[in-house]
């Protein structure tokens, strides 16, 4: 246990400090999955486990409201799993370190995982409580949500008797969402030509790091820098030196802005001071740029092991030139709601191995045909590259109803618990009720949650008082739909 567990409300906060000793790699969740399970068996609730492996768990209603409607909680078991170039952290078996900053909980050079682990908690702590009100609750933990919401596009709808569901998977107070954002990933794949390294040429490493980064859908509009597209930049400024790269990667996940980027060149010795001149002088444009978002962008460039082949020119120029060209950032607001992010994308990874180069690119949109036409960009550039397509299905957004009933009782539990009337929004990024709103036809659905700042970034902080707020919501709506 960690200072963690004594944090109120304590039935949340000590399973989340359990569950910061559980590794949950997205597509690697067997061993949350177990641990849940093994509450549910404690507790002696019914459970399920579909094909996919998510799971329901079912708890009876609180004497005197076992014949209200059943209400779903659900949550997403998976974390992004980001961490610092120099920190030395296995996500596989190490256990997040926890660390208190004021009024917030951090990792230790990692991400925190409380997106979604605090709404996890939550749930088990509904699961375990014996005071609380409520009428029959299901709890539906779905896997794999950070990289695609696929645990929630194979659920087995048939295992859901509610009709009414709250989702946890929220990061602002005060705020209700009723519609999100849908969205789909691009792979370009660059074959390129490799060629021998000659005697006279030199192999540099460069290391773009120290930006924010963030969450791809929550974080967007903040205008933070891509360490990939910034490194593509920087290379691009010295196309008139016959450099060549190696290697280029960067990023981590489909849904997190890149914030560190790397690549071996190699260089002709004499032209080694020119291309070294011409990228520093492009690092410092960009640091002017992007110097109140982003104050802690550096670039290195040091002398590398010598490498065997390297792309020849040309290959080079024309991955640079794909990776400048994507489109990164916000593309379209919204018409119909106040600051809502409508279309954006984010150039999300980039991998070299085997003689090609894969971008990953994740666009978003609550306007299908914005999102069909800002992937066909994406597309048109890839091919002008000669690169190859691969786009996959987009996952479905989720319509905002206003008249929603789930939605009254929520803004009225808000009202007396709280004391203040909760702004209700659309959000950018994706949640899983897009989906399992069509995967279950009629399922009245709300989003709310706690101060979950910076999630799928080292930064990754969770505002501790607002936690107790967001318990104090969840569980008056509990005894409201009771």
């Amino acid at each position: 246990m960690t200072f963690v567990a004594a944090l109120e409300p304590t039935p949340l906060w000590q399973h989340f400090d359990d569950i910061l000793t559980v590794p949950r790699a997205s597509k690697d969740e067997e061993r949350i999955r177990a641990h849940i399970l093994a509450v549910a068996k404690n507790l002696n609730l019914k459970y399920q486990t579909d094909d996919a492996g998510n799971v329901v768990i079912s708890k009876p209603g609180s004497t005197g409201h076992e014949q209200a409607p059943t209400t779903i909680l659900q949550s997403h078991l998976d974390m992004v799993q980001e961490k610092n170039s120099d920190v030395d952290f296995d996500f596989s078996k190490d256990a997040i370190v926890p660390a208190r900053d004021g009024e917030y909980i951090t990792a230790t050079g990692t991400t925190l995982g409380s997106d979604n682990g605090i709404g996890v908690a939550a749930m088990l702590a509904v699961m375990s409580e014996t005071n609380l009100i409520h009428g029959p609750l299901e709890f539906l933990f779905t896997i794999d949500e950070e990289t695609g919401l696929t645990g929630a596009a194979q659920i087995d709808g048939s295992l859901l008797d509610g009709r009414q569901l709250i989702n946890l998977d929220s990061e602002e107070e005060n705020i209700l969402y009723v519609g999100c954002a849908g969205g789909g990933d691009t792979h370009l794949t660059l074959n390129m030509t490799d060629a021998p390294i000659s005697g006279t040429e030199e192999t540099l490493t460069l290391n773009l790091t120290g930006l924010k980064g963030g969450h791809s859908g929550c974080d967007i509009h903040l205008q933070r820098g891509n360490a990939l597209c910034l490194l593509g930049r920087i290379l691009l400024s010295a196309q008139d030196i016959s450099f060549r790269i190696a290697s280029l990667n960067g990023g981590s996940a489909h849904n997190a802005i890149p914030r560190e980027a790397f690549a071996t060149v190699v260089v002709k010795s004499e032209e080694r001071q020119a291309f070294a001149s011409a990228v520093k002088n492009e690092l410092s444009v960009i640091q002017i740029q992007y110097q109140s978002v982003d104050p802690n962008m550096s670039l290195t460039v040091t002398d590398s092991d010598p490498v065997a082949t390297a792309w020849d020119h040309p290959s080079t120029m024309t991955a640079l030139q794909l990776l400048t060209t994507l489109p990164h950032g916000v593309d379209a607001m919204s018409y119909d709601i106040p600051d809502l992010v409508e279309t954006s994308n984010n150039v999300a990874t980039a991998k070299s191995d085997a003689g090609t180069l894969v971008i990953t690119t994740s666009t978003r949109s609550s306007v299908d045909a914005s999102l069909d036409a800002l992937r066909r960009r994406i597309q048109a550039g890839g091919q002008l590259a000669g690169a190859q397509i691969e786009e996959f299905a987009a996952y479905p957004g989720w319509k905002p109803n206003l008249q929603s009933h789930l939605l009254e009782v929520v803004k009225s539990a808000h009202l007396n618990e709280l004391g203040t009337e909760p702004d209700v929004k659309a959000i950018h990024a994706g949640l899983e009720c897009g989906i399992i709103g069509k995967k279950v036809p009629g399922m009245d659905m709300i989003s709310f949650g706690p101060i979950i700042e910076f999630p799928h970034s080292p930064d990754e902080r969770v505002h501790i008082s607002s936690v107790e707020r967001f318990y104090r919501l969840l569980t008056a709506t509990l005894a409201s739909l009771a």
